[in-house]
C-alpha cells in the first residue's frame, strides 16, 4: 500500500471513530437538553453529514484534484450518479457500498467524491468508467436516492434544476386515440381480449385523463381504461397531492422498477402525438396511413392518493409509458425525448410478456422516416 494510501486510510479510520464518538456523545447529552431537543438533533445530523462527507473524500480513489486534472478524471469517468446524503448520514452504510465497490467494480474503475448540495440535501458524487458498473451498483443498492445532475443511459432526473419551470421539458403529454374497440380486438387475433372499458370515445387525450389501455387479466388480456399519469417519486411531492407521471425513461429507478415485471406492463393506443412548441403542439402520425401504433406502458391498479384537492383521496387504476430518445422528425421539434412507441406486433408480444432484460431492448426511437410531421386533428364531434 502506498504512503498516502495508509494516510488517507489512517484518516479514513480516525474521522470514522471521531464521527462515531460525536454521534454517542450527542444522543447520550439528550436528556439532560431536553428543551433544546430539536436543536440538538439538527446538530447530530449536521456532524454526520459533515464527517460522512470527510470520510467519503479522503477514501476516495480521487481526492483533491486540479482543474486540468479534473477534466481528465471526467473524461476517464464518464458516468456520474449524484446520491443524496440521508438525513442521519450514511453511518455504517456506506462501508458495505465501498466494500462492495472495491470488490465487484474495482478502485481503479470507480470514485467517489462530494457532490455539492442540491436544494436542502447534500450529495455526494459516484463516478464510474463504464454505464453497465453505474447499473449494477444502483441494482445492488436498491435504497440510494438518485439526485438531479445523474448521467447515466436512460436516467431521467426526477428534479428539476433550479430556474426550469416544469413545463421545460415536457414530453408528449397529449396525444390522439380514434381506433375503434373492434379493430383493436382484431389487432390481437388469436388471442383472447375481454373488452371492459365501456364506451371509449375517440378523440384527444390528456394527463390525468382515462383512456383505453391495452393489459393482463391474469389469463389473456384486456381493454380497460386507466387513467393517465402514474404515481410520482414521493421525493418530488410537495404537498399530498400527486398529479401523476405521464412518461418514464428511467429503467434503473427503485421507484419504477416494481413496475417493469410484465404483469404491470400495457401497450396504450395512439394515432398521432403532440410535442410542444411555440405558441402550440406540432403532431406527428405514421408516415404510412393506418399503421397501428401503440406507446410502450406500464400500469397499476387500484392506487390510492389526491389526484385532486377538490375530490379528495381517490382509488384509480394508473398508466403511463416510455420514452427515449428521439428520431430524426422528432428531434427537429424536441430534441430531448420522443415516446417509445411500437408498430410491430411482434414488438407487442415481446412488451407484454418478455423478460425486462429483453423487453427493455425496445426502449428505442422508432426509425428515421416512420413518422411524419402532421396537422392537428379534428375535434372529435
Amino acid at each position: 500500500m502506498s504512503e498516502s494510501r495508509q494516510r488517507a486510510t489512517s484518516a479514513n479510520c480516525a474521522a470514522r471513530c471521531l464521527s462515531s464518538r460525536l454521534y454517542s456523545f450527542a444522543v447520550s447529552a439528550m436528556p439532560q437538553c431536553r428543551q433544546s431537543a430539536s436543536r440538538a438533533n439538527s446538530c447530530i445530523r449536521g456532524v454526520l453529514t459533515c464527517f460522512d462527507l470527510l470520510v467519503l473524500h479522503l477514501f476516495s480513489p480521487m481526492t483533491r484534484r486540479s482543474t486540468p486534472q479534473a477534466k481528465i478524471d471526467d473524461s476517464a469517468f464518464p458516468v456520474r450518479v449524484l446520491i443524496c446524503v440521508p438525513e442521519m448520514g450514511f453511518g455504517r452504510w456506506s462501508d458495505a457500498l465501498h466494500e462492495w465497490l472495491a470488490t465487484r467494480i474495482g478502485r481503479g474503475n470507480y470514485a467517489w467524491h462530494g457532490g455539492g448540495r442540491g436544494g436542502t440535501r447534500d450529495r455526494i458524487a459516484l463516478y464510474f468508467r463504464e454505464p453497465d458498473a453505474a447499473s449494477a451498483c444502483l441494482t445492488a443498492f436498491p435504497d440510494l436516492e438518485l439526485a438531479d445532475g445523474t448521467c447515466l443511459p436512460g436516467y431521467s432526473s426526477p428534479y428539476l434544476p433550479f430556474g426550469r419551470s416544469e413545463d421545460d421539458d415536457t414530453v408528449c403529454n397529449l396525444y390522439n386515440q380514434t381506433t375503434t374497440q373492434e379493430a383493436m380486438r382484431q389487432l390481437f387475433k388469436g388471442l383472447t381480449m375481454t373488452d371492459r372499458a365501456g364506451n371509449v370515445a375517440p378523440g384527444k387525450v390528456y394527463p390525468d385523463q382515462l383512456a383505453p389501455i391495452v393489459r393482463h387479466d391474469g389469463n389473456s388480456l384486456e381493454l380497460v381504461k386507466a387513467r393517465w399519469g402514474m404515481p410520482s417519486p414521493p421525493s418530488v411531492l410537495k404537498t399530498q397531492r400527486d398529479p401523476g407521471v405521464t412518461n418514464v425513461r428511467n429503467l434503473t429507478s427503485p421507484h419504477w422498477r416494481r413496475w417493469f415485471g410484465p404483469a404491470h406492463r400495457c401497450l396504450v393506443p395512439v394515432t398521432a402525438f403532440a410535442e410542444p412548441i411555440k405558441g402550440g403542439n406540432q403532431w406527428f402520425a405514421p408516415s404510412e396511413a393506418d399503421t397501428p401504433m401503440f406507446f410502450a406502458g406500464i400500469e397499476v391498479r387500484g392506487w390510492t392518493s389526491v389526484r385532486k384537492v377538490k375530490d379528495g383521496e381517490t382509488t384509480d387504476d394508473l398508466y403511463a409509458f416510455l420514452t427515449c430518445a428521439p428520431s430524426a422528425e422528432v428531434k427537429s421539434v424536441h430534441p430531448k425525448a420522443m415516446p417509445v412507441i411500437l408498430t410491430d406486433p411482434r414488438d407487442w408480444e415481446t412488451w407484454l410478456s418478455a423478460p425486462i432484460e429483453i423487453a427493455s431492448k425496445l426502449q428505442r426511437p422508432l426509425p428515421d422516416g416512420a413518422l411524419a410531421l402532421v396537422d392537428a386533428p379534428a375535434e372529435a364531434s
